[in-house]
């Protein structure tokens, strides 16, 4: 058997030397323990030899064996834990940033819809403009890289690196970030047209609101303006597809018809590389533009009445005023004048902190749309209303007449004509021409041999009007206007109602507040022979009207209205080319301010096609409003 092996072994050290030629390993055997000068033979043939060599050195050969095994099995099962974590644990993370790295979600944004007056007269528009978009994702990270990006950016498009600087240093920026916007067009196609050095960076044409309020200052409280989406506002809106850096309707019908004029944004959904360069389009969803709309507005209108209150106003110490122009037929609004007023474009256009203070802190208040949204004592100008509450009531009559002597006594307190020695005697129609406050204070609160209508009907029939309630003209800001009660002193004021507070608000004083645009709407009811029309703004959109009153009880009131023309406060109408109606009114609102002028009226007489509510704040006595009204309706009605 050991001749056997030995024979054998020859072929073995063959074939070993065949491969340590081939490897360049030694031709010893140092791994059976030999050395390269002792004789194989002499070992084979000593089989103690031969066991000592070999047990000497085999234990160490299986322990790193064993070691090597554990080793290989924990690395192993760290291996697999590792891998389950970020599969199973991560793998939603991770996989959503390699899609992102992968794919490019890029907004596609709409056309605004623009909007026109009645003649088509544009009075919001689309403007063309450039903008400045980075993807924050492809954004350098070394701050060198990031810092050569912006300064090269703002030596091509001359904006300044500062801005740039922190708007690329939020701590969670949105994955498309607006660097700068209303970039210069022949720097922005020549940064188009040369070669791209940073992928995730790109010039867009967009698209910057345009208003004739640079010119017409008073259409911005109807018009509105757009502005960059606020942290608030973005919280609500990004369901709904807004970027932070979109712009949303911020006043006016820009504000109330949001949803309308934006439409809604297309998609586009690119596959870029590495460097954020588009490789191709995955998909794509068209954009659907806004809606266009034409308004009841008249701008023409609109620009004439303010023309008159700025030349009206001009040499006087009183600068506000608000007038309101509607169809009596259906509500049509067809001017909305709050004056003084503001150029909607700077707004629109990214105003200053200082040119934004400077109106916010103006006297007059230019921001403020006083003609929907200012409350003031009606002054006589409610008293169409209580007339036709007491036809309606049956206690009075066209004939019924009361002695006016200056005014009535009632205690302690006396409640005056505005006429020194009083009207004679009253009956309705000279009542309303002349103003006559012992008629009103009669059939409000009566006294000992009459019995008035008293405070609860007077305020049913004013709300019956309009008064205490918005008209809906479906703009942000409309004020509701008050009515008191005897409820309401008790709880407010701790007192009880006495008749002569029924006395005050039967002329329209005391805490009665109204706005100008419910008070054309209320004299538009005597106006059209008795509907309550809702006040209304987009063409196509009249909501019908409700009959609040008769056709004759209107029709007493109405003629009453034009007797304060024919011979009554407003007398000076008469010169106008068509025959007219009217109400003058004077509200004291502070002992020691100059009170509130009002007017109200409708033209032409037979067949109206205009109702006009003017106060002129601070105005004084009766002349003030009046002068406005009468300009505006003989501008009006010459018109073809």
């Amino acid at each position: 058997m050991a001749s056997d092996l030995f024979e054998k072994k020859p072929r073995m050290k063959s074939g070993r030397h065949l491969e340590n030629g081939l490897f360049g390993l030694p031709e010893s055997l140092p791994e059976w323990g030999l050395s390269g000068d002792e004789n194989i033979e002499g070992v084979m043939g000593n089989p103690n030899a031969t066991r000592a060599r070999v047990s000497t050195k085999a234990p160490i050969h299986f322990a790193r064996m064993r070691v090597g095994v554990l080793l290989m099995v924990l690395a192993g099962v760290l291996l697999l834990g590792k891998t389950a974590y970020l599969q199973l644990i991560r793998g939603g993370f991770y996989r959503a940033l390699a899609e992102q790295n992968r794919i490019r979600i890029h907004a596609t944004p709409s056309h605004r819809g623009i909007l026109k007056d009645r003649n088509g007269i544009a009075l919001a528009e689309n403007l063309p403009t450039f903008r400045l978009v980075a993807y924050s994702s492809q954004l350098p990270v070394k701050v060198e890289e990031r810092r050569a990006m912006l300064n090269y950016l703002a030596m091509k498009l001359n904006l300044s690196v500062d801005d740039l600087t922190a708007k690329t240093s939020e701590q969670k920026p949105p994955e498309e970030l607006l660097l700068a916007e209303d970039i210069d067009y022949e720097k922005a196609i020549a940064y188009m047209g040369g070669d791209v050095q940073y992928p995730g960076i790109s010039v867009e044409l967009s698209e910057m609101r345009g208003y004739p309020t640079d010119a017409i200052p008073t259409l911005s409280h109807v018009i509105g303006y757009t502005g960059p989406v606020s942290e608030k506002e973005y919280a609500s809106l990004k369901d709904d597809g807004y970027r932070k850096f979109d712009v949303v309707g911020k006043q006016g019908i820009e504000a109330s018809r949001e949803v309308d004029l934006r439409g809604s944004f297309g998609q586009e959904v690119l596959e870029v590389n590495a460097k954020g360069e588009p490789l191709r389009t995955i998909s794509e969803k068209d954009p659907v533009d806004g809606k266009d709309l034409t308004l009841t507005i008249d701008a023409r209108l609109q620009a004439y009445i303010e023309m008159v209150l700025e030349n009206k106003l001009k040499n006087v110490p009183v600068k506000k005023a608000a007038v309101v122009a509607m169809n009596p037929q259906n509500g049509e609004v067809l001017a909305l004048v709050s004056y003084p007023a503001f150029d909607a474009n700077l707004f629109a256009k990214g105003i200053s902190t200082e040119k934004y203070q400077a109106l916010v802190d103006d006297p007059d208040a230019p921001l403020f749309p006083r003609a929907m949204s200012g409350q003031y004592p009606s002054g006589s100008i409610i008293k169409p209303i209580f007339a036709s509450a007491a036809l309606i009531e049956g206690i009075v009559t066209p004939q019924k007449t009361f002695l006016s002597t200056g005014g009535l006594k009632l205690g302690d307190h006396f409640f005056p004509d505005w006429r020194p020695g009083g009207h004679g005697i009253t009956n309705i129609y000279h009542a309303i021409a002349d103003s006559v406050n012992t008629y009103f204070y009669m059939i409000g609160g009566g006294n000992e041999s009459f019995k008035g209508l008293g405070v609860e009907k007077l305020m049913s029939y004013a709300r019956l009007f309009g008064l205490a309630t918005k008209t809906g003209i479906g703009l942000p800001g409309e004020a509701d206007g008050f009515l008191p009660s005897k409820e309401w002193k008790k709880e407010t004021k701790g007192e009880d109602w006495f008749l002569g507070d029924t006395y005050n608000v039967s002329i329209g004083q005391g805490d009665v507040l109204v706005t100008p645009l419910q008070m054309a709407r209320a004299t538009a009811v005597i106006a059209n022979g008795g509907s309550l029309v809702n006040p209304y703004l987009v063409i196509g959109e009249d909501e019908g009207s409700t009959r609040i009153i008769d056709q004759e009880t209107a029709g007493i009131v109405r003629d009453a209205m034009r007797t304060t023309v024919t011979n009554g406060t407003a007398s000076s109408l008469q010169s106008l080319p068509v025959p007219s109606a009217g109400k003058t009114g004077t509200a004291q609102w502070n002992v020691n301010k100059v009170p509130h002028s009002w007017f109200t009226g409708f033209a032409p007489f037979d067949n109206p096609k205009i109702v006009l509510a003017v106060i002129v704040e601070e105005g004084g006595d009766i002349t003030a409003a009046t002068p406005v009204a009468k300009d505006i309706l003989d501008w009006y009605l010459r018109q073809p």
